[in-house]
């Protein structure tokens, strides 16, 4: 799920968009069919400078004197095109996973869009990408992400002209 707008979204707005996700997807895929991530973080702490509106008010109030305010709530600032939500799922499993977003939409403000990424599970690499290099052996797991294993053996002519000097001299050689 992607923002269309720039927003301020609540933790409880989050909060509640996981747990309408997480329950459609719990009930109709199964509990461990999916893997749901929030990925923006409420770190945004709002204030407020409450002001008394009844009489004598003016006596005990000191206006904007010391108006820092008390904390009022937490929010995550989002800008367009950042991502909301991600739900990582089996491919038979799709039509569940847009619904689940679909209906974690509307507990949001502003509007959203659902795009579905050509990356594998929560990884950078392309579908076929990913499955080539499986083939070769060159992923390691780390986490729910992957590392890819350089190849094996000699450097090219990149890798070489980025390496210092003194490491391209033999060991037999002094520099005069």
């Amino acid at each position: 799920m992607v923002s269309v707008e720039k927003e301020q979204l609540s933790s409880e707005a989050l909060e509640a968009a996981r747990v309408a996700c997480n329950k459609y997807m719990v009930k109709n895929a199964g509990k461990d069919a999916f893997h749901l991530r929030i990925r923006v973080h409420p770190w945004h702490v709002l204030r407020i400078n409450k002001m008394l509106s009844c009489a004598g008010a003016d006596r005990l109030q000191t206006g904007m004197r010391g108006a820092f305010g008390k904390t009022y709530g937490t929010v995550a600032r989002v800008e367009i095109g950042q991502i909301l939500l991600s739900v990582r799922a089996r491919d038979v499993h799709k039509p569940q996973v847009l619904e689940a977003l679909r209906r974690a939409k509307y507990k949001f403000p502003g509007r959203q869009r659902l795009c579905v990424s050509d990356n594998w599970g929560f990884t950078k690499l392309p579908r076929a990408r990913y499955e080539t290099l499986q083939e070769q052996g060159r992923l390691v797991k780390d986490g729910i992400n992957v590392k890819v294993l350089a190849p094996k053996g000699r450097l090219d002519t990149r890798t070489l002209s980025k390496l210092p000097m003194c490491m391209l001299t033999p060991d037999g050689e002094d520099e005069e």
